[in-house]
């Protein structure tokens, strides 16, 4: 047992792994967060009590179904559908829904027990869950998508309702997905519920700067690092991983503010444009034509560098802010020591625990600010939740407001996260900072509600 491990939350964590076998992204993730609680329950003993983390780490409600669906050539296939009610202590639980092959029950628990966080920093009143499915979109028709989503909602929309349990997108569920969810949902119901899915259209319930909001929320809390360290993203070499919804915004955020983006990827390899990403020329490819970066590499220009991701990592490009925006587990610890050399001064995760824990050492070791998924990529569920909060008025807010309203919510997390490390002696680590001031606010609050 790691010796960044207190001796009282020991045995609580050897209890999580032998009552969730197998769950390797999970166990990753409440360790990362059970290393920083060490000085909370030590300061707090009302919290072993009331057996706060024993509780926070039981999910509320974990929900397996099967997701039969029709292909266009009259094939049927069975999928697997998943939504884990994590908590629901500060509100009705939110999260997205992913759908990827590598969806199973311990990746859904490990990205809903993060959203417990995530959700809290953002200091607005929601819970955390995710959701998905083992379905790959990759090369569906939009009828075969359409039918699948027909048939995941046709389970999942009794668990759901804007007081209850509010969806979202993630990897592979985008405004297409969310569309066909929410008219299935609507079909059963007879109800026109705007507020029980985020990431709507903008002409039936959406909100501006929504499909912005991780990517931009990223940059922002970047820019804020690099702030309290006397610094700007103004003239910086960006490195990002990933070429997605979180990737593309992250880019354009990043380019606004000055900075010169120099790569992005996808699961066969990375490109790197010592000239700066092409935005247009990648959404065109990426959202439009729903192509891979090489097809953006070979029309660019030979200027271009499109490698294989066998060969190498795109974390071996120099740069002196990294955002790893892809997946989970995506940034090793040889990753991290490679920009660690290359000069890197800061990281900030896009995507939902895509360093390991070896990487994060690294950067720890190395200085380098680092800045974990719950708090830096909090952006989109906190524009999910001004979502909501516009479809209860039946109000709609500009671009402008929103965006403003996003970047005193990303300026609150970072400055919360900043603050409670600096609290508890550990001044400039983010990581503690974030799971410490999201558990505080969970904890307090299951305080006070009882045993339940």
């Amino acid at each position: 047992m790691s010796a960044n491990l207190d001796e009282k939350l020991t045995p609580i964590y050897e209890e999580i792994l032998r009552r969730n076998p197998g769950e390797i992204e999970f166990h990753q993730a409440v360790r990362e967060v059970l290393e920083s609680l060490g000085p909370v329950v030590a300061k707090h003993p009302e919290i072993s009590h009331a057996k706060i983390i024993e509780r926070l780490c039981e999910p509320e409600r974990q929900l397996i179904f099967r997701v039969p669906w029709t292909d266009d050539s009259g094939e049927i296939h069975v999928n697997r559908g998943f939504r884990v009610e994590f908590s629901s202590t500060l509100g009705p639980y939110k999260g997205g829904l992913r759908f990827h092959p590598s969806v199973n029950l311990g990746i859904v628990k490990f990205l809903g027990f993060e959203q417990i966080f995530k959700n809290s920093l953002t200091g607005l009143p929601i819970g955390g869950a995710k959701g998905g499915s083992d379905f790959d979109p990759k090369g569906r028709s939009d009828a075969e998508i359409m039918r699948f989503c027909q048939s995941f909602m046709t389970e999942l929309y009794r668990y759901l309702g804007e007081y209850t349990d509010v969806p979202a997108g993630d990897i592979g569920v985008g405004s297409r997905e969310i569309g066909y969810l929410f008219g299935q949902y609507k079909r059963i119901t007879n109800r026109y519920e705007s507020g029980v899915l985020t990431g709507k259209g903008l002409s039936w319930g959406g909100s501006q700067v929504r499909r912005e909001a991780t990517g931009y929320g990223c940059v922002m809390f970047t820019a804020e690092m690099l702030r309290a360290r006397g610094d700007s993203l103004e003239g910086k070499r960006v490195a990002v991983s990933g070429a997605g919804n979180v990737a593309i915004y992250a880019i354009e955020k990043a380019q606004q503010l000055g900075a010169h983006v120099v790569t992005c990827s996808d699961s066969n390899g990375y490109v790197v444009d010592e000239k700066g990403i092409d935005l247009e020329l990648l959404k065109q490819v990426k959202e439009v034509e729903r192509g891979r970066v090489s097809d953006y590499a070979k029309r660019r220009g030979s200027h271009v560098r499109y490698i294989d991701s066998a060969s190498s990592s795109v974390w071996e490009v120099p740069c002196d802010v990294a955002l790893p925006s892809a997946t989970q587990n995506e940034l090793t610890g040889r990753d991290a020591a490679a920009l660690v050399r290359n000069g890197v001064m800061a990281v900030a995760e896009g995507a939902n625990m895509p360093t390991t824990p070896e990487g994060i050492r690294v950067f720890s070791e190395a200085g380098v600010a680092f800045a974990p998924g719950k708090a830096a990529n909090a952006g989109g569920v906190a524009t999910s939740a001004l979502e909501m909060q516009q479809n209860a008025s039946r109000d709609s807010w500009s671009f402008e407001h929103t965006e403003r309203r996003l970047a005193e919510i990303m300026r609150h997390i970072h400055d919360t996260c900043y603050e409670t490390a600096d609290r508890y002696g550990r001044p400039g680590d983010y990581v503690a900072g974030a799971n410490i001031a999201g558990f505080e606010m969970v904890a307090e609050a299951m305080l006070a509600q009882g045993l339940i």
